[in-house]
């Protein structure tokens, strides 16, 4: 009698909970209005779960190391390995597909020895990086040890001046730095680690994005660009209307090297937008704005409307804060560029930096049919400002930074050929935080504890740890830039031009860019009138 009890008290632990769930998941599949449930239960559940994680499960398990979108495998593989273990090598060649059109650096018959590149390496710095000990199928041994790293520092006579004429100018040894991201759309903790490892790294910098300069990013050390957008976050009175006053007390902080008037942004040429869940007490000191309200930005500053009122507006800000004043924009095509260069000559006033975005750059929210059609990609972007500068004969007037998936030091080293003096990255310092694409940015629910002010998400990233493979990222990167160049036969990545890149298109034929893309002869006096 006992064991049939037993028996049946064991049938039912077993069985009775799992014919309960699936009674109430039938029950329930007749509520929604989704058909596929209707019709097939729990054949459509399970096709739901299969849609829910397969973000997550794709890069790792379906994609191949060279397609995955809008970073492959091999690419974010080999930025971890920058930024934990400060080393770039691979075995048995590049997974590139070779047959595809593209870029490609031209090598010199001759290249530069290391000990002939004209690069400061004179300080050193030091550094952390982990170096595995023991690897089996199941697990990794590693040990993070200290050492002397080299900085691979712009030399002397190399450096970028940015505002040149302004009373405080910003002086660069680096050309790469972290692109915008606003305090709201990514937490303070990612600030931390990614400010305070380019302040480690020197020569680097971080752009605020449009959220307002906040406690965090001043106390990391680092250069900041700070960037004003059309919501006027950080830089508003109580009206909302742009305070002069608050902009000059930003522009007193010695940690803040120069502006950046945010016209428009890659993936979205459209105002910001950030959910309310993100705008906690102190993102909403650093905004000027309510606490837990969703805010939103309009697409274009309210009170200019043509050339003329941009660039008066810029040069007010030139002067009233005695720092460098730059332009983010997204190139459409040279003709809407022409006006804008016009508009300069004819006032003489010109931004100290332009900052081009390409379509392919990041956000953390936007709308797909702007991200996927609105905007050209970065390259060709870089050689229509480029080219428009030089017709107008006002190249040297300021610096252009470019950003938009440039992760590699050879995209970056193409980017510095194609017109750009500097390069800005997102994504890259955040997957040198740890991000793994697991596309949830916009949630506030990042597993990294990247794109979210939760503090419970935020614990996820420990700033001590991720400093260092910030500061290695750059580094590694640097490196690479200036063993690119000595390959090209360059002393410096500043030498890059058209000269050194050549396109190859899906036939075979190759071309120079410089022959491509030949550079235009001035045209200044043309404009002069």
């Amino acid at each position: 009698m006992v064991p049939t009890v037993l028996l049946v008290i064991l049938l039912l632990i077993v069985a009775l909970p799992p014919l309960i769930f699936f009674g109430y998941m039938y029950a329930l599949s007749k509520k929604p209005k989704h058909s596929i449930i209707r019709s097939h239960p729990f054949l459509g559940w399970m096709r739901y779960l299969l849609e829910k994680l397969g973000p997550e499960f794709r890069q790792y398990w379906f994609d191949n190391d060279t397609e995955g979108k809008p970073f492959s495998r091999a690419d974010f593989v080999g930025l971890v390995y920058a930024a934990k273990y400060r080393t770039d090598l691979i075995s048995f060649g590049g997974r590139r597909d070779y047959e595809k059109p593209g870029f490609y650096l031209s090598n010199a018959m001759f290249p530069q020895l290391t000990s002939e590149l004209r690069v400061d390496n004179e300080k050193l710095l030091p550094g952390k990086k982990y170096v595995i000990t023991d690897e089996g199928l199941f697990t990794r041994r590693e040990k993070f040890i200290d050492e002397q790293v080299k900085p691979w520092l712009l030399h002397d006579d190399d450096v970028i001046v940015v505002g040149e004429n302004r009373k405080h100018p910003w002086r660069l040894k680096g050309m790469f730095g972290a692109s915008a991201t606003s305090y709201g759309a990514v937490g303070e903790h990612y600030i931390q680690s990614t400010g305070t490892g380019a302040f480690m790294a020197g020569g680097s910098w971080i752009n605020t994005g449009e959220g307002g300069v906040a406690e965090v990013h001043l106390n990391t050390g680092a250069d900041i660009v700070s960037q004003i957008g059309p919501g006027l976050f950080g830089f508003r009175d109580d009206s909302g209307r742009f305070s002069i006053e608050e902009y000059k007390r930003k522009a007193s902080l010695s940690n803040i090297k120069a502006f950046e008037l945010k016209f428009h942004q890659g993936a979205k040429i459209r105002g910001g937008h950030l959910e309310g869940t993100k705008v906690t007490e102190k993102v909403a000191a650093a905004r000027l704005v309510p606490v837990g309200k969703t805010v939103n930005s309009p697409n274009r500053f309210e009170f200019l409307t043509n050339p003329e009122e941009a660039l008066r507006f810029i040069g007010t800000l030139q002067e009233e804060g005695g720092k460098p004043v730059g332009v983010k924009i997204v190139v459409g095509d040279s003709h809407r560029l022409e006006s804008f260069f016009q508009t300069m000559l004819a006032l003489d006033i010109f931004p100290d930096f332009i900052t081009v975005d390409g379509s392919e750059g990041g956000s953390g929210a936007t709308f797909k049919a702007m991200a996927d059609g609105m905007g050209l990609p970065l390259f060709a972007a870089l050689l229509i400002l480029d080219d428009t500068a030089r017709k107008y004969g006002v190249r040297d007037r300021f610096k252009i930074f470019a950003s938009g998936k440039l992760i590699t030091p050879d995209k970056v080293a193409i980017a510095l050929a194609l017109g750009a003096d500097c390069v800005n990255s997102a994504r890259g310092f955040m997957m040198a935080n740890g991000c793994i694409m697991a596309l949830q940015c916009h949630t506030g629910k990042c597993p990294t504890g990247i794109t979210t002010t939760d503090s419970k998400y935020q614990e996820a990233l420990a700033p001590e740890e991720k400093q260092w493979r910030v500061m290695n990222y750059i580094l590694q990167l640097r490196e690479g830039l200036f063993s690119l160049a000595a390959a090209s036969g360059l002393k410096s990545p500043r030498e890059f031009t058209r000269e050194h890149v050549v396109f190859s298109n899906e036939s075979g034929q190759s071309i120079r860019v410089a022959d491509l893309f030949p550079y235009p002869t001035a045209r200044k006096k043309a404009f002069d009138q």
